[in-house]
């Protein structure tokens, strides 16, 4: 009896990591380039475009302040159509990492408005291009700042895969009261 409650529960917990650990790493890849989009966009951007930076920092603030159990819901044909099912592991990160990327892009733009505004005129004064300056300048010298926000979403989403477990997998579904 507590070998077999032992082994559900590290079963729970695998699977917890891997919805942790999928969704931070996609959601990261598709927030980064996000952020650094809706940083170039903005106001005294170096690619200024209202319009553009209006229509995605529109977008990242619904996906963001949407609640994960609504986002949950929402997305399950969507998640259908890429892993097949509604329920499950698989079928969790794929919320997980909707909600997760809006929130990485709108902290990485915010560390990326701490970098000193100087350094980018001087670069582009040096004829630097607009990625020299995205990864040479920007990146690196906001580089603390992205590592904290990517250090928070982690950490959210261990709790926001504890709500996942309501579509099953991780811990969530462990202390699931249907279960």
């Amino acid at each position: 009896m507590l070998s077999e409650m032992f082994d559900i529960f590290v079963q729970s917990f695998w699977e917890k990591l891997i919805m942790v650990g999928i969704s931070g790493f996609i959601g990261a890849a598709l927030g980064l380039p996000l952020g650094i989009l809706l940083y170039l966009t903005g106001r005294n951007g170096i690619l200024q475009n209202i319009a553009v930076n209006c229509v995605l920092g529109g977008v990242v603030n619904a996906v963001r302040s949407t609640p994960l159990i609504i986002l949950l819901i929402a997305v399950i044909p969507f998640t259908r159509l890429v892993v097949g099912s509604s329920i499950g592991t698989a079928a969790a990160i794929v919320p997980l990492t909707i909600a997760a990327a809006p929130f990485i892009a709108c902290l990485v733009a915010t560390a990326l408005r701490e970098v000193d505004r100087g350094l980018i005129e001087a670069a582009q004064a040096m004829g630097a291009t607009t990625s020299q300056i995205v990864f040479k300048v920007l990146l690196p010298k906001s580089l603390p700042g992205v590592s904290a926000g990517l250090t928070i979403i982690f950490v959210s989403l261990v709790g926001y895969s504890a709500m996942a477990g309501a579509i099953g997998g991780g811990l969530g579904d462990l202390g699931h009261p249907l279960r």
